[in-house]
């Protein structure tokens, strides 16, 4: 393993898996496909190969009568389209087996996957010194030694099947065509199966170490994963900076809001909660002010300069601080503490007549 691998000891985040799939990196099998495809070759062989041949055995036989495509004008054209025709119509099916099993292997693999990054032009995949050096690569060599193994397997398994076959060789040569079509059939249904179990084993197999490789190619140093947490979390000192902003223009909105102010509770020194109310306002009473210690302080400073009342009220001060607001409405459990006090301001200010 290279030394800037060792480092690399975290699992990928998803994160970067989802950009290494808009790059077009995901795990695929080639067995996998080749599996695929084994299947759709064996079945149309098996069950559609016959009336196939059939129908095309058929249609060429007309070749075979020159008085349907030639007259005393020369060649029939339209009768000749025609039968191209039929012929192409009956290779549509098993051609279209084959595009939807390609299909199917690699969405089953990988689901649709749009690799964006990917359009365009590069160079670097027509350059023949890439190429050389991806011919004699160490995953080149690699794959080439799988392949031979995998030839080798059918090759042997092809070998246990037909060879203890040729002690049957006189027996067969003695059948009829049906018979010997029979014969033909069974063992090449045999040699299919056991190929496509063996595609199977290897296509697992194969698709588990894709897995595995993509995955350790994918992990992460702890600095990749610190780095990719601060910009998904974003930077901490950036977000500091910024909650401080936001405190701040509330802070500066809130003492803006004092001077306009009814009345302001307070502790008498620890809270201040500046409450707003009008006659004939339809809502209760709202915060529009609150602060402990300096800035309950400030509150009362600038409700001073303002000719703002001060009301001592420590329980209905530390209510309202904790559990009301900015701009939020007083509850209703605390309706009766402040109209008394509001109405003791409003009567200080002429607004009522005294009681």
């Amino acid at each position: 393993m290279a030394e800037g691998d060792d480092n690399k000891t975290e699992q990928p985040s998803q994160r970067k898996l989802s950009r290494a799939r808009s790059e077009g990196q995901v795990v695929q099998s080639r067995d996998v496909s080749t599996l695929f495809m084994l299947t759709a070759g064996a079945a149309v062989v098996l069950l559609m190969a016959p009336p196939l041949a059939q129908r095309i055995d058929v249609t060429l036989a007309r070749f075979l009568d020159p008085a349907s495509l030639v007259d005393q004008g020369g060649i029939l054209w339209n009768a000749v389209l025609d039968l191209l025709s039929a012929v192409g119509f009956a290779l549509i099916l098993p051609l279209a087996v084959f595009v939807a099993t390609a299909i199917a292997s690699s969405v089953l693999q990988t689901g649709l996957v749009f690799a964006t990054e990917k359009i365009g032009f590069d160079f670097s995949r027509v350059s023949p010194l890439s190429g050389i050096k991806r011919l004699f690569s160490v995953r080149a060599a690699i794959e080439f030694l799988k392949n031979m193994a995998k030839l080798a397997a059918v090759v042997a398994i092809a070998g246990s099947i037909l060879l203890p076959e040729t002690a049957r060789l006189p027996l067969i040569t003695s059948l009829d065509a049906a018979g010997l079509a029979g014969e033909i059939h069974r063992l090449l249904l045999r040699l299919v199966m056991a190929v496509l179990l063996l595609a199977a084993v290897l296509a697992l197999v194969d698709y588990g170490y894709q897995r595995f490789s993509f995955l350790r190619s994918m992990r992460m140093s702890k600095q990749e994963v610190k780095e990719e947490h601060r910009q998904a979390e974003g930077d901490p000192m950036v977000k500091a900076r910024l909650r401080h902003v936001r405190m701040e223009r509330a802070k500066r909105r809130m003492m803006a809001a004092v001077p306009n102010a009814s009345v302001v509770v307070t502790n008498p020194t620890h809270y201040a909660v500046a409450l707003a109310y009008e006659m004939g306002d339809k809502g209760a009473p709202r915060v529009v002010a609150k602060g402990a210690d300096l800035i309950a302080q400030k509150i009362r400073e600038i409700a001073e300069e303002h000719d703002v009342p001060l009301v001592s009220n420590p329980p209905l001060a530390r209510a309202l601080y904790a559990n009301v607001e900015l701009d939020g409405e007083i509850p209703e459990e605390h309706y009766r503490a402040v109209a008394e006090i509001i109405s003791y301001v409003f009567r200080l200010k002429g607004k009522l007549q005294p009681q």
